[in-house]
């Protein structure tokens, strides 16, 4: 070391200097920004007026857990929490054996028609889940066609709570669970035959191992769909209380908020632990996959491919004949005594004020839903996906835009009553209106939208944003002409989500309606109440034809743009 030269570990080290984000990155940051402030203000804001709620008393004092120590205390309360426990997990243990081997004959069998039952399998996510319950009580309710037939167990109860929870919560176990068995490795199955390992063997060492979190998750999927559903118990549930009605006869038949909101928070509390176990369960099923499996092909076998071919038959069956039932149900003259077929219940403004205003209010609804979330969703999740990485703002929205997986319609509502009556709120006067509808929809099937643009996003190679940057082309401009024109059927697929849910919920959307914004779904419970069973079905069918024609549509219109936009895949 030179005289007058400072030793290396005495010189300052240089400042840090951070890259300096781009325009483009700021403008997407600036997007991710605007996007978590917005999800909060929709979600996390009720959520927190939800909260302090249950923990105030209706003088807005806070009593710590006071509500929650008379709630416990309360039997009836507590009755209905226990019933929506053991209902919950009988159901789960009815739906997913039959959707397991369901999904079994579509995905690992050579049975014929595989595109019928592909589609019979799904009429009860287009229906509202009031259909099943109008269908049974036509069957073996009071003066149903085969009343007594339940081995002398009333309909009106627990019996017909899970009847009408297996029709309505089936298909969701069912996609779930073909999708598990769809992506299983195929080389396993190659070992076993080479191993000469019989069926059976195969079954319980290859088939449900690999299946495994699949169950998972669809047992999860079911549990919560009946733990938080409102409209079964409501017209097919009698006099046996569940968390949901519960909710329900606090805020409208007592007026009683706060109870409410602790009735709320206690159906949130197995919602949100069955979405972290289900999120546990995905995570794991991702690490087992490998990029080098293959897919499963398999060989005709006799006994197998024909006793799969029966079970899809009598579900099949079931699936179609409850439906049929319910439309039956909505053309007769006056159930039970006069049977002659007639199109008079679909004068709904006979039996409700609203009439077929309902029915518009609804197609207005779901459209505008449709309309702008799913391009609202798909450009919030590309903003994730490809904007800045940095900082705390997108782990925040990622968290965020998973939360409302996790919360109930029922409890997102009330959250919302809350939240827009709130005196401090300068929003109150949104509430009754289409505004408060669309929003509270839109936040409450957000998550499946944004987890399914976020796949369509991650398949696309992120060299197409770096070819555009190399050839000066703005990223908003390779969104606009690379992006959105290759990922259009994912939106697509959104867009019919999120119109058919729109359509068809009740939970969500039962405390928020005003008199010129009442849906059809509304009306059918509305009906029912009044002892208009037919009109009900009647309103029921409505909806269900009306999603199943836009369901219709959209399979038509996936040929058209899959060759529009996807053809340079084949290449």
């Amino acid at each position: 070391m030179s005289s007058g030269t400072l030793p290396a570990s005495l010189i300052p080290a240089p400042p840090v200097v951070r890259p300096r984000l781009s325009r483009a990155a700021q403008i997407m940051r600036l997007g991710q920004w605007v996007a978590l402030m917005t999800l909060a203000m929709a979600l996390l804001l009720p959520m927190g007026v939800l909260l302090s709620r249950a923990f105030s008393n209706q003088a807005g004092q806070f009593v710590w857990l006071a509500n929650f120590a008379t709630y416990v205390t309360t039997p009836a309360l507590f009755t209905a929490a226990w019933n929506s426990l053991w209902t919950s997990a009988l159901t789960t243990a009815l739906v997913i054996p039959l959707a397991f081997f369901y999904a079994f004959a579509l995905t690992r069998s050579r049975i014929p028609a595989k595109g019928f039952f592909r589609a019979a399998m799904l009429i009860p996510v287009l229906a509202p889940s009031l259909l099943p319950a109008l269908a049974l009580i036509t069957l073996f309710g009071n003066q149903g066609m085969l009343r007594g037939a339940l081995f002398g167990q009333p309909l009106y109860g627990p019996v017909g709570v899970i009847m009408a929870q297996v029709f309505s919560c089936f298909p969701h176990a069912a996609l779930i669970l073909a999708v598990a068995l769809g992506t299983s490795d195929g080389r396993l199955y190659e070992a076993a035959a080479a191993l000469k390992a019989k069926p059976l063997r195969v079954f319980m060492t290859v088939t449900l191992p690999q299946a495994r979190y699949g169950l998972v998750s669809a047992a999860i999927v079911v549990f919560t769909l009946v733990m938080t559903d409102f409209g079964i118990p409501k017209v097919i549930g009698g006099q046996f209380p569940v968390l949901a009605t519960d909710v329900y006869k606090q805020v409208v038949g007592q007026l009683d908020f706060n109870m409410g909101a602790v009735v709320g928070i206690v159906l949130l509390l197995p919602a949100v632990a069955a979405f972290l176990i289900d999120r546990w369960a995905q995570r794991q099923r991702e690490a087992t996959m490998s990029g080098r499996a293959v897919s499963y092909q398999p060989k005709p076998n006799a006994a197998r491919d024909g006793l799969c071919l029966l079970h899809c038959l009598v579900v099949a069956g079931v699936l179609l004949g409850l439906t049929g039932v319910a439309i039956w149900g909505s053309l007769i003259t006056f159930w039970p005594y006069n049977l002659t077929l007639t199109t008079a219940n679909y004068a709904f403004e006979n039996f409700d004020p609203a009439g077929w205003g309902a029915v518009w209010n609804s197609v207005k609804l779901a459209t505008l839903v449709a309309v702008i979330g799913a391009p609202a969703i798909f450009t919030i999740a590309w903003l994730l996906e490809r904007g800045p990485q940095g900082g705390p703002i997108p782990g925040m929205l990622r968290l965020t835009a998973q939360l409302p997986l996790a919360i109930p319609g029922l409890v997102l509502g009330l959250a919302y009553i809350l939240f827009f009556n709130h005196p401090a709120n300068p929003l109150g006067y949104f509430y009754g209106g289409l505004v408060i509808l669309v929003a509270n929809c839109l936040v409450h099937f957000y998550t499946v939208g944004h987890l399914t643009a976020m796949t369509a996003i991650r398949q696309l190679d992120p060299e197409f944003e770096s070819v555009g940057a190399s050839l000066r082309v703005p990223v908003f401009v390779t969104f606009g002409r690379v992006t959105v024109p290759i990922c259009l059927p994912a939106i697509l697929d959104i867009a019919v989500y999120l119109f058919v849910n729109a359509m068809t919920t009740v939970s969500a959307v039962i405390f928020l309606y005003g008199p010129d914004t009442k849906l059809a779904a509304i009306a059918v419970v509305h009906m029912d109440e009044a002892g208009q069973g037919s009109a009900a079905a009647a309103m029921a069918c409505t909806i269900l034809a009306i999603t199943a024609a836009v369901k219709l549509f959209h399979v038509a219109m996936g040929g058209v743009v899959n060759r529009a936009t996807q053809a340079w895949r084949q290449r």
